[in-house]
């Protein structure tokens, strides 16, 4: 009897883990790359701590543009950490479905975060013909990261479905 009912249940677990996320468009035909909503089915969950990118130039004046690179270039290294974290797991960047975005206001844009810049980068990992999943995702302006010029760290929560 115990067999039998191990049986059922492991039936019925695989049948919740086949079952596909649920990502709910924005209202109104918004063609903005992020989703109002994921609604995940049980399976297993992945909270990837936030990556912060690599030093673009090594050489250069520590803490300067030119050794971490601007917005743009910071969130490429970033997701680019994102997406190889992810691939040791089993996953990809499709499997993404919240991201939080901490990005630092830019002095060349009066103090203001650089979304634009973020933007540039973040698409080419999602809303594309290859990766068409988008996350429900929220960005901020904070004062400051772990260390000074990082202008961008970016946490994701996966699912393995």
């Amino acid at each position: 009897m115990n067999k039998l009912l191990c049986i059922i249940a492991l039936t019925l677990a695989g049948s919740a883990n086949a079952e596909e996320v649920k990502r709910y468009p924005l209202p109104g035909g918004s063609t903005f790359p992020i989703a109002s909503a994921v609604e995940v089915p049980a399976g297993s969950t992945i909270y990837e701590s936030g990556k912060i990118p690599a030093p673009k130039d090594e050489t250069a004046e520590a803490d300067s543009l030119a050794f971490w690179g601007n917005t743009e270039e910071q969130t490429d290294s970033v997701l680019a950490r994102i997406e190889s974290s992810l691939k040791a797991k089993g996953l990809d960047m499709g499997n993404v479905v919240k991201m939080t975005v901490f990005l630092v206001g830019d002095p060349a844009l009066e103090g203001r975060m650089d979304f634009a810049g973020f933007m540039k980068s973040y698409v080419k990992y999602f809303g594309t013909k290859e990766q068409p999943n988008l996350p429900a995702r929220s960005a901020l302006q904070v004062a400051g990261l772990v260390a000074k010029g990082m202008m961008v760290e970016i946490e994701v929560i996966a699912v393995r479905p």
